[in-house]
């Protein structure tokens, strides 16, 4: 079997494949560049993503220094997608984020994963699963999601967490492991942090 087909089907595959790294070092060579544009040079850094990702949608913005393995290649970004800075994507297989979801600082997404056995790791074997983010989420800050995650629609990720296992649609999840605190509900509809109120005239809710 083809060991492009290994990364993406789960299987086992040494990652020190000469052809591999080869072209692994292509794709990091374009997320050099993108991480060296200017603050200004945002049609740039948009014309750029197009090349660097496997998709990406309108209106997404992504603050430098992006960090990825294969620099976005395997990586679908819906529309209106916000990335802070420092976020770090192992991209050996496929990510997937909807539209409208934000992430915020110093979050990882990771689809790699090693073998526990000693001597396989010895010899850089390493799997991968996909991850998927839905839309309308909030990733906080510092937060790490591990391969084979799947988050749903409107949820929110609190800072520091580490997502082990699939997150259900509309709840707010937390700590290590990441666990459902609650679900969003109507307390969530008047206010907005705390004890702060939404103010009706500034945004309509449905």
């Amino acid at each position: 079997m083809d060991i492009y087909e290994k990364m993406h089907n789960g299987d086992l595959y040494a990652t020190d494949n000469e052809q591999l790294m080869n072209d692994q070092t292509v794709c990091l060579e374009r997320l050099y560049d993108f991480n060296l544009t200017r603050p200004s040079e945002t049609e740039k850094r948009q014309s750029m993503l197009k090349e660097m990702f496997a998709d990406i949608g309108s209106n997404c913005y992504i603050e430098p220094p992006l960090h990825a393995n294969w620099g976005g290649k395997h990586v679908h970004f819906g529309n209106n997608v916000y990335a802070n800075f420092n976020l770090t994507l192992v991209d050996d297989t496929h990510i997937y984020v909807g539209d409208y979801t934000m992430i915020g600082p110093n979050v990882t997404i990771a689809t790699g994963g090693h073998p526990i056995l000693p001597q396989l790791r010895e010899r850089f074997y390493q799997y991968n699963a996909p991850v998927h983010i839905g839309r309308n989420c909030w990733i906080g800050a510092g937060a790490i999601i591990v391969p084979g995650v799947t988050i749903g629609d409107n949820s929110v990720i609190g800072a520091g967490s580490v997502v082990t296992k699939d997150i259900p649609s509309n709840v707010v999840a937390v700590g290590n492991p990441c666990r459902v605190l609650r679900e969003i509900g109507e307390r969530d509809r008047k206010y907005y942090f705390k004890d702060r109120e939404i103010d009706g005239e500034t945004l309509q809710m449905p």
